[in-house]
């Protein structure tokens, strides 16, 4: 014999197997869109890598080589460059050095003549003995080292501007 509750309780279990298959069904169908997207995207990104082995890198090697030749360029106009500031500066120093000369050849010529110029015979002999003199040659001595020494300054300086025209000249070649 059945009961109500029987048929009531098999109908319940029935109606809630459907329910599941139905919740089943629709898990299942987004899972099918979701791998659909997935899918889709999948054959986007494929597309995209063919085009690009098939068009963009031939594109991309060319645009390497012509980097690579563009840098050999700029290296040997670096080197050439290079070379001319290295010449300049030495040009630089060696002006220098003949100016320092000829200053201190200048001086010398002018302090004997003002010192000559004040003196007889007689006195030129005391004041060669004289420690005034002496003086004088430590005063123009120490103002020698004080030229050598702005000489140097001048030169070092120098250097740096050269270095940093040069620094200025390449950031330009790789502009």
């Amino acid at each position: 014999v059945v009961t109500r509750d029987d048929v009531e309780e098999s109908l319940k279990a029935v109606f809630q197997l459907v329910k599941d298959k139905e919740q089943l069904l629709q898990d299942l169908r987004s899972q099918i869109e979701e791998t659909k997207k997935k899918i889709s995207e999948k054959q986007r990104e494929r597309d995209y890598w063919l085009e690009y082995k098939n068009v963009g890198s031939k594109i991309h090697a060319e645009m390497i080589s012509s980097l690579e030749k563009d840098t050999v360029e700029v290296k040997c106009e670096l080197e050439r460059t290079e070379g001319y500031y290295r010449e300049a500066l030495k040009v630089v120093k060696e002006e220098n050095q003949k100016l320092f000369d000829r200053h201190m050849q200048l001086l010398s010529e002018a302090a004997l003549k003002k010192a000559v110029g004040y003196l007889d015979k007689n006195c030129r002999r005391e004041i060669e003995e004289n420690e005034w003199l002496k003086e004088e040659v430590k005063i123009y001595r120490k103002e020698e080292s004080d030229l050598k020494a702005s000489v140097q300054l001048l030169e070092e300086e120098n250097t740096s501007l050269v270095a940093k025209l040069i620094d200025i000249k390449l950031q330009h070649l790789g502009v």
